[in-house]
């Protein structure tokens, strides 16, 4: 048996809070501002990429200005931002099963510091990863593989949580399992298809049903 501490990484847009479409909407305002144009629908499903991946795999190459348009575009929405039923739930009742918990975003700091004021769940956070920590997004593992880092985690006991393909398609890259919800826009056939181990509905489902999902089976089996 792996010795030293088990944790979960757990991303934030589109996982624990509401935003996926709050995004799609930034970045479909940012490109028309600096003069593109693309459909929303192929933005949406690009979610979960940060912006240095996001943007040349939507219109084939990068474009001076348009992450900074993003970031105006997404300020005006934030008042917008709700967490999900059963998030800080979901967190507690991880933490209170000796799990680590890292938080591992591809949102800047600033954004993800507003996730946390309105997920109010920093007493079940040990630790917290963002785009600005590393130098590639999802679905590059950097994100992953810091956030396992920073929180200590062997290797060898450690799951991701996610919404899109690009979480699932990161923690493989990283070497780990990646429990998925729906609630970010992919469906269960698409997760799956990328190698999710387990899909939910979302994270009150997850939250309900975390005895027998792949993260209660992590802490039945971590090192204590």
């Amino acid at each position: 048996m792996a010795t030293g501490r088990a944790g979960v990484l757990v991303d934030c847009d589109g996982t624990l809070l509401d935003t996926n479409y709050l995004h799609t909407l930034a970045w479909s305002r940012a490109l028309r501002e600096v003069g593109a144009w693309a459909p929303m629908n192929a933005i949406h499903r690009l979610i979960g990429m940060g912006g240095d991946q996001l943007v040349p795999e939507l219109i084939g190459h990068p474009l001076e200005g348009v992450n900074e348009a993003h970031d105006r575009r997404y300020a005006e929405l934030k008042s917008e931002i709700r967490p999900f039923p059963g998030a800080g739930r979901l967190l507690r009742r991880i933490h209170e099963a000796g799990l680590i918990v890292v938080l591992a975003s591809s949102a800047s700091e600033d954004d993800l510091e507003d996730m946390r004021k309105a997920l109010d769940a920093d007493d079940a956070i040990d630790a917290a990863i963002n785009a600005d920590d590393v130098e590639r997004s999802k679905p590059d593992p950097a994100i992953f593989l810091t956030a396992r880092e920073k929180g200590d985690i062997d290797p060898a006991l450690t799951l991701a949580i996610g919404d899109t393909v690009w979480d699932v398609r990161a923690a493989t890259a990283a070497g780990m399992g990646c429990v998925c919800v729906e609630s970010g826009g992919s469906s269960r056939h698409e997760l799956t298809e990328a190698g999710a181990l387990a899909v939910y509905r979302d994270v009150e489902e997850l939250g309900d049903q975390l005895t027998t999902s792949p993260v209660g089976v992590l802490a039945a089996h971590r090192v204590r």
